[in-house]
């Protein structure tokens, strides 16, 4: 249980980390693009950052899954992509990352664009992880 509690305790807090530092990188993309005149306003920006951090635990949380090893692989990326996605998409209209101006045309791309971001920060994780077993694997064959 200690265990669970400190992968889920770590997982959160690097998914909140990552969602912060998207953040600001979107940011400061955003104030270049708008030539420094990039206005927040009604508490817009603490919004902003309140949704980062739910959309941090959204994907976060959600890791606990892949400790279930009787789910199929697939399973468990679609229950942890599957929540994560629809908490951003919720937090994203609610904040207005995506709406509010945007045609539905160009809601779709943005949406699309943000989804695959998602799962690109997923396969490198995965990435890293597999890698990280496969390593410890070999060092265990090897005291054999």
């Amino acid at each position: 249980m200690k265990e669970t509690i400190k992968d889920l305790s770590k997982s959160t807090v690097v998914s909140i980390g990552m969602a912060m530092a998207i953040f600001c990188l979107v940011g400061i993309v955003f104030d270049i693009g708008y030539k420094g005149n990039f206005c927040l306003e009604n508490y817009r920006f603490t919004k902003m950052v309140i949704g980062c951090a739910l959309v941090g635990l959204g994907f976060g949380v959600p890791t606990i899954v892949y400790r279930k090893e009787s789910l199929p692989m697939p399973i468990r990326v679609l229950i942890h992509m599957g929540i994560g996605c629809v908490i951003y998409t919720i937090v994203a209209y609610a904040v207005g990352w995506i709406g509010g101006s945007a045609t539905i045309g160009q809601g779709i791309i943005i949406a699309a664009i943000q989804l695959a971001v998602a799962f690109l920060i997923w396969s490198l994780f995965m990435r890293y992880y597999r890698a990280e077993a496969k390593k410890m694997n070999d060092k265990i064959q090897a005291m054999k």
